[in-house]
């Protein structure tokens, strides 16, 4: 009982706590910035699933997910990447996107 008391606290903690591995990332002045309007976005996991989406896509240098307002900010490399497949990989992940003007 106790090993199932903390194997379950483990997987809480890692769940919920996620860290930002993100903060000492510099992008390069050559980065292209897009601000996507993302649906379904509802409770505390869906930041981090959306952000992971964004990371996974090549030349994807950050994204940061404001779930207040519904959006990402995502800054990449536009000679590796571009707006449709970042909408693309936030619609896999199950959150529809737009790229705001």
């Amino acid at each position: 009982m106790r090993s199932l008391i903390l194997i379950l606290s483990f997987l809480l903690l890692t769940a919920c706590g996620e860290s930002d591995s993100q903060a000492n990332i510099v992008v390069p002045e050559s980065a292209q910035t897009v601000k996507l309007a993302v649906s379904n976005m509802t409770c505390s996991t869906c930041g981090p699933t959306v952000r992971r989406a964004l990371q996974q896509v090549e030349g994807v240098y950050k994204a940061n997910v404001d779930l207040k307002t519904h959006t990402a900010t995502v800054y990449f490399n536009p000679g590796k990447t571009d707006v449709a497949s970042l909408t693309q990989a936030t619609t896999n992940a199950g959150y529809p996107s737009e790229a705001l003007l």
